[in-house]
């Protein structure tokens, strides 16, 4: 018999991990310089950019399968702190071209992370 909660919890872990993940390849196929140079202008060391596969690739795959699945959130909402702090910090306040707030994208990885960090993995798992 399915458990509507479990089901539910099973679809959010695939959302945030599957939607996450493209943009941890997309950075393994066209490099990090981007992330570098940014934290370079914080005089952050450069070779901290290499931890964005832990955050968009490693940490994904991790919620996908429901293994360690809090870790993986929790890696994912530093991931997206990180970016909002580097990257983002000037568009808190801003609604984007279309009337949404600009950050709409980093928000949902963020707070649904924290989601699931609360909620676990449900039943659908590999390895709690």
């Amino acid at each position: 018999m399915l458990d509507n909660a479990d089901l539910g919890k099973l679809i959010v872990r695939l959302t945030l991990g599957g939607l996450l993940l493209f943009h941890g390849i997309a950075k393994l196929f066209h490099g990090v310089s981007f992330i570098e140079g940014q934290l370079a202008s914080h005089g952050i060391p450069a070779f901290f950019a290499w931890g964005v596969f832990i955050g968009e690739l490693l940490a994904p795959l991790m919620v996908i399968l429901g293994y360690q699945t809090r870790i993986g959130a929790l890696l994912i909402a530093f991931n997206m702190l990180v970016a909002i702090a580097l990257v983002h910090s000037h568009e808190l306040m801003t609604l984007g071209n279309h009337g949404g707030w600009a950050l709409e994208l980093q928000g949902f990885f963020l707070f649904i992370a924290v989601a699931v960090i609360f909620l676990g993995p449900g039943r659908y798992k590999l390895k709690n």
